[in-house]
């Protein structure tokens, strides 16, 4: 293992991933799992900090594999931006509803990236909104408002 490894990006994002499974692990086990076809509230904490510790041990592999130090610094703007865009789906769908609040975040989000073609965000916005309600609304039946427009 070189000595610049541990300052490879894929090697630090690989530990955190890591880290963040392995504590979903701990926080998981207070609640009772279930099965299959009857999930407990500890179920899904438990798969999900599974496989972020399965998919953060091989990014952390290829970043050791590669070894070096990273050669792109922090991106902030994006980060922000990408922040900002959760926040803003959070504070958005109960007041919007679900079908407008994931359009401003899939176009704030795609704003993060060097490239932005409206015409591909908006047919990516387009179909992630029939995802989310196909699978949310429909699907697990959640009570998401699709339009809701209360400020």
């Amino acid at each position: 293992m070189a000595s610049g490894s541990w300052q490879n990006k894929d090697t630090l994002a690989g530990a955190v991933f890591v880290l963040f499974g392995a504590l979903a692990l701990v926080v998981a086990r207070r609640y009772e799992a279930g099965t299959l076809l009857d999930m407990g509230p500890g179920y899904f904490p438990r798969v999900l900090g599974a496989l972020l510790v399965l998919l953060g041990l091989w990014i952390a592999a290829r970043g050791l594999r590669a070894g070096g130090p990273a050669r792109a610094a922090w991106a902030f703007r994006p980060l922000a931006i990408l922040t900002l865009a959760m926040v803003l789906f959070g504070l958005l769908v109960e007041r919007v509803g679900l079908v407008p609040a994931m359009g401003v975040l899939v176009f704030a989000s795609a704003a993060a990236g060097p490239e932005f073609r409206f015409r591909e965000v908006a047919a990516l916005a387009a179909l992630m909104c029939l995802f989310s309600v196909a699978v949310f609304v429909w699907g697990l039946n959640m009570n998401f408002p699709l339009f809701a427009w209360r400020f």
